[in-house]
């Protein structure tokens, strides 16, 4: 093999070279475009939800608005005629402005903190809360809703001391008692314990013994809007988003939370609370 040989064999082994270089960062810049590709079509997508969420909010919201100020309105304008209206029709009228007035404020409450769980969740400011106690205060809060209906609450919760938000933290019992109240049905008891130790999180088992839900509203059970049973709901005076607050309160605090049917009978809840260290 002369010299000239040697120097062809250089040059193509330099040209492969090249060549194979070239290719792998074409294979390289294909893989960064179709990643890019991807992260762009999925944050489209997730803008395109959003949106979508935003709508169904909102007509939801229209929805729920419609019935009350209906509601008030009709009563206003008989009150306000020039027909005659006895006292105790004058009353009863009254106090059905009232109540429509309790339910408008309560959707106004609602949609404000899930909005701002939602968009804003650092808004919710911190501080030494021991969630048992929050507990004890959301179940006394509703002692006369539940015994009129003889439903009796057990709070097993021991000490539960972390870096939490006591707003969403009573929401998230008050919002599982109601619930139990609403749909769960009378003469039922209502348990609250813990189900497994753990040094980062607390593991909290929630249940009545009353009804459960149908199957196929479980994974439903946390959309907002949703209610098992409409007409009881809206005698009731719920929004349609207790539960789901309930489940980005969790989520606030560092948990998780899903639901499912007792065998014994009733609904069951379990739900963790991240030990936040406390900042002193």
């Amino acid at each position: 093999m002369d010299w000239s040989d040697v120097i062809l064999l250089i040059l193509v082994v330099a040209i492969l070279v090249l060549y194979i270089r070239l290719m792998r960062k074409n294979k390289r810049l294909r893989q960064m475009a179709d990643e890019s590709n991807r992260l762009r079509l999925e944050a489209t997508e997730a803008e395109r939800r959003n949106r979508q969420l935003k709508q169904e909010m909102t007509s939801n919201i229209a929805h729920e608005l419609k019935t009350p100020v209906s509601s008030i309105r009709g009563y206003l304008e008989i009150l306000l005629s020039d027909k005659p209206v006895d006292d105790e029709r004058r009353r009863y009228f009254l106090d059905r402005c009232f109540r429509q007035t309790l339910r408008l404020s309560d959707l106004i409450q609602d949609v404000s903190i899930i909005n701002k769980l939602e968009e804003s969740a650092d808004l919710f400011p911190r501080s030494e809360v021991d969630a048992a106690e929050v507990a004890k205060e959301a179940i006394g809060d509703l002692a006369d809703k539940a015994a009129a209906v003889g439903i009796t609450v057990g709070n097993n919760l021991p000490a539960m001391p972390l870096n939490g938000n006591h707003e969403l933290l009573y929401c998230i019992f008050r919002n599982l008692v109601e619930n139990s109240i609403a749909y769960a049905g009378s003469d039922i008891n209502i348990v609250l314990e813990t189900y497994k130790d753990s040094p980062d999180c607390y593991f909290i088992h929630y249940y009545d013994t009353g009804k459960g839900v149908a199957d196929e509203y479980l994974s439903r059970l946390f959309d907002r809007f949703v209610r098992i049973d409409e007409g009881r709901s809206r005698q009731n005076g719920g929004t349609g988003l207790g539960l789901s607050i309930v489940k980005h309160s969790v989520l606030f605090h560092g948990g998780e939370i899903y639901a499912k049917n007792r065998a014994e009978g009733g609904l069951e809840f379990f739900f963790s609370l991240k030990k936040t260290p406390i900042r002193n």
